[in-house]
């Protein structure tokens, strides 16, 4: 009974360290933040961007009618920043400054180090907050099923795939530790994170795919999209992103989030639509 309820509570702390690094929601829990903690959140990752779909979705069903479709999806976009407190934004940015430098790796990195944003930072936040603006416009007309259930896929998939980038990519800078840097945290992460963390994105799509009363054959279509759609942008943005910088890094885990996200939102959208 001792070792349940260890198991418990280790899974409700690693739950909610997911929700305090990844969002600004409120999750009033004190946490000793170590190694092992982070390791264990990750497992929870897909959950998180399963909760922010949902309230993302939930708000676009609710405005649609009331504003027209431009207004809805700047209000929508601000809901879906401020509820990452920009996390993400800020890694795209950094790995932009770095990446199109075109110098060498070392200067590379010590560029994404810097808390100033170049020229292709901005440029680069720019294009997906545009791209994000724009599906987002097209996705209101939607039925409620489709907004609500279908568009929290992007969110959960994204987050997914961070894991995975953090799993099976050396970390970039092998010099500095997990105190040093926050990406550092994950070093280590074992199959059974990857195994669980991909069970319950599954678990998660299967029933929000369900919600939607599609057929069997749809429900599939979309579930698989998603899945291998995700598996196989991610896949190529992480191989660009490692030969560049020789591994990844926490800036980079953000910027491969926003651009599966903007990746997500069109192919699902192609998907439902087809």
């Amino acid at each position: 009974m001792r070792i349940l309820l260890d198991f418990m509570v280790k899974g409700l702390a690693a739950c909610a360290a997911a929700f305090q690094f990844l969002t600004r929601l409120p999750v009033p829990v004190t946490l000793e933040y170590n190694d092992a903690l982070f390791r264990r959140s990750v497992v929870f990752y897909p959950l998180v961007g399963a909760v922010m779909g949902l309230l993302l979705g939930a708000a676009g069903w609710l405005l649609q009618g009331w504003l027209p479709p431009g207004v809805t999806s700047v209000l929508l976009l601000a809901l879906w920043v401020a509820m990452t407190g920009g996390l993400h934004l800020d890694g795209l940015m950094d790995t932009a400054d770095g990446i199109f430098s075109y110098r060498s790796r070392e200067k590379m990195l010590e560029i994404m180090k810097d808390s100033r944003v170049g020229a292709m930072g901005v440029i680069a936040c720019v294009l997906v907050l545009l791209c994000k603006w724009t599906l987002l416009q097209q996705w209101l007309p939607l039925s409620w099923t489709g907004s609500l259930f279908v568009l929290p896929l992007a969110a959960l998939w994204s987050r997914w795939y961070m894991v995975v980038a953090i799993a099976f990519w050396p970390y970039a800078r092998q010099e500095e530790t997990g105190h040093n840097r926050i990406g550092a945290f994950f070093r280590g992460l074992q199959a059974k994170h990857v195994i669980l963390h991909t069970g319950l994105a599954l678990l998660l799509t299967c029933c929000l795919v369900w919600m939607m009363g599609e057929s069997l054959l749809s429900s599939a279509l979309i579930i698989g999209a998603a899945a291998l759609g995700c598996l196989a942008a991610g896949v190529s943005i992480s191989v660009f992103i490692s030969r560049k910088l020789g591994g990844l890094t926490g800036d980079t885990y953000g910027a491969i989030n926003e651009l599966l996200e903007v990746f997500l939102l069109l192919l699902l959208y192609i998907v439902i639509h087809s």
